[in-house]
């Protein structure tokens, strides 16, 4: 077949970087000339994400948010990099392991930064103040205050307010984290119990302040983490050897399910089967309480129907 010239060819476009053999470039510098010039990793996530060189002010902030946000201990990103390693794996793959462990419910940036996209979107067009906009999202979020930042996770610990007062005394608090403040106030008034910001909040409102979309933000901490991760790793295999499959015991000790019992043979089965079909909605909804007991079966979870990309305020999967 002759090559068709009516039609452009596929090919990838980019506007973030290019490489050649002499030089890679993104967004227009050089790289190699950005860190002789002395500039740094932070400086280049500006680059790469808004195309400029930060203020010396917003680099300071920037790096104070990735050095807040490596390391959390042994949380669920590090047990992560830790079970992987076990299990003889290459380092990037538990490291890989650990950014998955950042879903909706953990480090959840995307979709709260969307939320306070829309609801500052619904303030201008409804002519509210910030407050009113603010207690209009918490009313609406039916309660859902550790989704917008606030919780009781930082009533004893100052990390979270002193990002705020770092941002402010580098003069980069912008429009999310007045937002994010008067959204603390709100949630504080509605609810029965105490409440303060803590780090989904003031990182997620400090990190758009800063010029960074909802998503970038999500990128940028994940693999953040992702750095601690690695050390993680790296301890895991030093200190324990790696775990073949089926090594692992689980003691009886640790076990509280039914009791050890007999296998019947399989000609009494009919004498000790029980049908699972329900003959009548009351029949039904007597056997859900029930099996909502039998942990592990999966009756006590409250499915998620909605596509958890919407949880994101995406509107559908894909381009956005």
């Amino acid at each position: 077949m002759p090559r068709d010239t009516q039609r452009a060819p596929f090919q990838w476009v980019s506007e973030v970087a290019y490489k050649n053999v002499h030089r890679i470039v993104s967004r227009g510098y050089d790289t190699t000339e950005l860190m002789e010039e002395g500039y740094g990793v932070v400086d280049v996530l500006f680059v790469d994400y808004q195309s400029r060189i930060p203020l010396i002010e917003e680099e300071q902030m920037l790096n104070y948010v990735m050095i807040l946000a490596l390391e959390d201990g042994l949380s669920a990103p590090a047990a992560m990099s830790r079970i992987v390693a076990r299990t003889k794996t290459f380092l990037t793959q538990a490291a890989a392991a650990s950014i998955l462990a950042f879903g909706h419910a953990y480090g959840a940036y995307s979709a709260f930064g969307n939320r306070l996209e829309r609801y500052l979107k619904k303030a201008d067009a409804q002519k509210l103040s910030l407050a009113e906009a603010a207690a209009l999202l918490v009313k609406e979020s039916a309660k859902e205050y550790e989704s917008l930042g606030v919780s009781d996770l930082m009533l004893n610990d100052p990390a979270a307010k002193r990002m705020i007062a770092r941002a402010e005394k580098l003069g980069v608090a912008g429009k999310y984290i007045a937002f994010m403040k008067a959204i603390v106030q709100a949630a504080q008034q509605q609810s029965p119990e105490p409440l303060d910001i803590d780090m989904l909040g003031a990182t997620g409102a400090t990190m758009m302040d800063l010029g960074f979309s909802a998503e970038a933000t999500w990128a940028i901490l994940a693999v953040t983490r992702a750095l601690a991760a690695g050390a993680h790793y790296i301890e895991e295999i030093e200190r324990h050897p790696y775990m073949r499959l089926g090594e692992s015991l689980t003691p009886k000790e640790d076990y509280d399910g039914p009791p050890d019992r007999p296998v019947p043979p399989l000609k009494d089965r009919a004498k000790i089967t029980q049908s699972g079909v329900c003959k009548s909605v009351d029949e039904w909804a007597q056997a859900c309480e029930e099996r909502k007991k039998l942990v592990g079966s999966g009756y006590a979870i409250v499915e998620e129907i909605e596509d958890p990309s919407k949880k994101s305020g995406i509107k559908k999967v894909g381009k956005l």
